[in-house]
């Protein structure tokens, strides 16, 4: 066990730096898409969703930080990740309309200007909606019309069409007077 502890002393402690510093950047970044989320008035599940990808690119830093201070060479690191990359890159191009859902589900937690709740019009030539918001997800809304149909309507498609505010949701605001 010592000479193993003596062997990679510099690896163990670059390890462990690593995941120190990992850790804190972890924190504030969570810190902050949860001060975005609750400065915006967006549901907590929606945070919850930026909380696995800060997850998802912490781990691909430290996989990437770690093959470095355990001996990959730049080049091994650069086939490896060009590799998985490019498997991954015809993967999701096969299925590139749950990437563009992902992607379209990030802007809309930043910039969405409706809220659980509001009432919106989608403005579509071919199928107008009029409905309420009642959840959003990583890759759709969930839209109630006044009939009560459940409509799934995906992100990227939100993002390309005219919506407007047909009513907005007016306990968020009550809420905030008894504040």
């Amino acid at each position: 066990m010592y000479e193993v502890l003596s062997n990679y002393r510099y690896e163990l402690v670059y390890t462990g730096v690593v995941f120190i510093i990992l850790l804190i950047i972890q924190f504030l970044l969570k810190k902050a898409a949860h001060r975005v989320g609750k400065r915006s008035e967006i549901n907590f599940t929606r945070t919850r969703l930026m909380f696995k990808y800060i997850n998802i690119l912490n781990i691909l830093i430290a996989a990437f930080l770690l093959s470095i201070a355990w001996g990959l060479g730049l080049t091994q690191i650069s086939v490896i990740f060009s590799s998985v990359f490019a498997v991954i890159g015809v993967a999701l191009f096969a299925i590139w309309s749950i990437l563009s859902n992902i992607t379209s589900g990030i802007i809309l937690f930043f910039s969405f200007p409706y809220k659980i709740g509001d009432t919106i019009r989608i403005h579509d030539k071919d199928l107008p909606i009029e409905a309420m918001i009642e959840d959003i997800k990583a890759f759709h809304l969930h839209l109630r019309t006044q009939e009560g149909e459940l409509i799934t309507y995906p992100n990227n498609l939100i993002l390309q069409k005219a919506v407007s505010l047909v009513e907005h949701n007016r306990k968020n605001e009550e809420g905030k007077e008894a504040l």
